[in-house]
């Protein structure tokens, strides 16, 4: 039986009383034409450009129900990709929670090589085969001149190391929380006064990101997708990731059309 792959260890200190919170990058032009994107830079299509004004009233407006599990007060820091689409989502989400952006490179999307910039048709018509090697087993299966996915997971977790630094340092600053808080809903939450980051990066390397933090293998890759403008809260209690929210989206209600892409093969 083959052992799944490991994911690079990014500990999380037994202190650390804090939250992360994780936003894909608004629709992109590419996106729409169905194009594979990787580290190449389309920019927003008009529907992304609303759909991170909406995701940015809805981070400045936390408090309004549903509630978001997301301490109150601006996050320390805001890190993005310096992708022009994820630079365009994260520009309006720092002017509504009055933060400054921090560019970090290590979360650029994964390099897709060869197939950046074609359509997923032509892939499957050229690379069939080893488009759906990669859709079945992403672990060596990456595209023709492209990033192998443990690549990618080593330079995420650099990118982590940071943040979940940052967030430590935070966290102690302000004496930490309770260590006795029960992790289970409903026995009590997150203290608002609870340190918070934010990253708005990309489908792939936010998979990896939740991967590492939950010690799960780069098998399981496919298993945490994120929607667009979507927003997830990761919470660090005790040592542990904990996942408080995946996907919240209402706040793109307004947006929502028919998907001419239905039933289209997708891409990174």
């Amino acid at each position: 039986m083959t052992q799944p792959t490991a994911v690079p260890v990014v500990a999380l200190p037994d202190d650390i009383e804090a939250t992360l919170v994780l936003c894909r990058h608004g629709e992109s032009t590419w996106i729409v034409e169905g194009r594979f994107q990787g580290a190449a830079d389309p920019p927003l299509s008009p529907v992304g450009q609303r759909q991170a004004a909406h995701l940015a009233s809805r981070l400045g407006d936390r408090g309004r129900i549903p509630i978001l599990p997301i301490p109150s007060g601006p996050p320390i820091a805001i890190w993005h990709s310096p992708l022009a689409r994820t630079s365009a989502t994260a520009t309006p989400v720092g002017a509504a929670l009055g933060v400054p952006l921090t560019a970090q490179p290590d979360l650029r999307e994964i390099g897709q090589g060869a197939w950046e910039g074609r359509l997923v048709a032509d892939i499957l018509a050229s690379d069939g085969d080893l488009l759906r090697a990669w859709r079945q087993a992403p672990v060596g299966h990456e595209a023709p001149g492209g990033e192998a996915l443990v690549q990618a997971a080593v330079r995420g977790a650099r990118a982590l190391e940071h943040i979940v630094d940052r967030l430590a340092e935070a966290s102690r600053a302000r004496g930490g929380g309770d260590p006795d808080r029960a992790p289970v809903i409903g026995y009590g939450s997150a203290a608002s006064s609870q340190p918070w980051g934010l990253v708005v990066g990309h489908d792939g390397l936010l998979r990896v990101i939740v991967l590492t933090l939950l010690g799960l293998p780069l098998e399981r890759f496919w298993t945490f997708p994120f929607v667009p403008a979507g927003i997830s809260v990761l919470e660090f209690h005790r040592g542990h990731a904990i996942v408080r929210a995946h996907n919240l989206d209402e706040h793109l209600a307004p947006l929502q059309r028919p998907d001419p892409t239905a039933g289209r093969e997708g891409a990174l």
